[in-house]
């Protein structure tokens, strides 16, 4: 390859900033299919690694805390392109979606209780509810392997169900199940698991604390996206009174309906509690410690995953983020699915989404133009 050393940087930035610039305006149906995505880019078409190692760092990926599908971005820049590869390739990533969701924010506070918005978003709501469904049932059957684990799960659901905290009953969870291999079978590991007391105070509602907010969550949140609204409703909704059920819904079906990592419905979030700054501060708050735990730990992470007590961790972790998933899910659905034409809504798209694996950008631009249809015709 001609050209001197710094402008073969120069063009394999220019490559990385394209390839992933492209990816987030595109990259609808969540991280798996995001993964999906990056796999089929990076490994058949760019060949930038084997699969064989593209499985391995997305699995030492997923011991990071943070969105996974955006750390496997920003794990990918940096190998192609180094510690500029790394800020590129996330940046490149996220910000399609967090402009996209912070122009919607502010559509949604000046105009989201007109009809024709307020059906959009009354449709996207129980198709949400099969989404949910659906990930619950498909991480149920990888992570409750063991009957232990489907009791550890089972007692996370109470917790939750009392108002444990979530983040510390996952990260608990993980511990406990680390001890419970270490100790033997009989060590009384899922009980451990209820020790774990809530954690974290009020925290006023201003573009500090919103930082501040989103910066812990981004830091400490193990698992999905779906994991996040567990914590989003039990913080923000539940504990701190600074978005509304119906709020919160809200912003979950407008991050549904945006391509990109979905956790930049802290952008949506932010924006609703402090406008502007909220937005940027919130979405900064949430990548910062993302792009942190990649630059710091790109060297060791395949000798991570390789560790069997981060195996271990990982193991409880997933059995406690699927008893997270089924009860935000039941929440989500008690407030989605109030009519008989939400059940219909909810029952098809699950449907449509198990048995013919559906992509849910399709899904959610169906119940979208559903709600409105509804709306409009109720209107009428």
């Amino acid at each position: 390859m001609g050209g001197t050393p710094s402008q073969q940087s120069e063009i394999r930035w220019s490559e990385i900033a394209r390839a992933f610039l492209r990816l987030g305006f595109v990259a609808f149906g969540g991280a798996a299919a995001h993964i999906a995505m990056m796999e089929e880019e990076f490994v058949r078409r760019r060949g930038w690694l084997t699969r064989e190692e593209f499985l391995d760092r997305l699995g030492a990926v997923n011991l990071l805390p943070g969105p996974t599908s955006t750390e496997m971005a920003i794990y990918l820049g940096a190998l192609r392109g180094g510690i500029p590869g790394l800020l590129i390739a996330g940046a490149a990533f996220i910000m399609p979606s967090a402009l996209m969701m912070v122009v919607l924010a502010w559509l949604y506070l000046r105009y989201g209780t007109l009809p024709q918005i307020a059906g959009l978003l009354w449709g996207i709501k129980p198709v949400i509810v099969a989404l949910l469904a659906q990930a619950v049932w498909s991480l149920s059957k990888t992570a409750l392997k063991s009957r232990e684990l489907m009791v550890i799960s089972a007692m996370v659901l109470l917790l939750a169900a009392m108002h444990v905290s979530t983040l510390a009953l996952l990260i608990g969870t993980g511990v406990a199940w680390i001890v419970a291999n270490r100790s033997g079978p009989n060590s009384g590991g899922a009980a451990a698991a209820t020790s774990i007391a809530s954690t974290g105070g009020v925290v006023a509602v201003t573009t500090a604390g919103v930082f501040v907010y989103f910066l812990k969550i981004g830091a400490l949140l193990f698992g999905s996206g779906y994991v996040l609204l567990a914590v989003l409703r039990e913080d923000l909704v539940t504990r701190l009174h600074w978005l509304t059920e119906t709020q919160l819904l809200d912003a979950v079906a407008v991050s549904q309906a945006t391509p990109g990592p979905f956790f930049t419905v802290a952008t949506f979030v932010g924006y609703q509690l402090c406008g502007w700054p909220g937005a940027g501060l919130a979405t900064i708050g949430m990548f910062v410690p993302a792009f942190s735990y990649v630059a710091v730990t790109a060297n060791m992470l395949p000798r991570l995953r390789k560790s069997p007590t981060a195996g271990v961790f990982l193991d409880g972790l997933n059995a406690a983020a699927v008893a997270l998933m089924a009860f935000v899910g039941f929440q989500f659905a008690r407030q989605a699915v109030r009519t008989p034409v939400a059940a219909v809504l909810a029952a098809v798209s699950a449907t449509v989404l198990f048995r013919y694996r559906v992509n849910s950008a399709w899904l959610v631009l169906g119940g979208a133009l559903v709600g409105l249809a509804v709306k409009l015709a109720a209107k009428n």
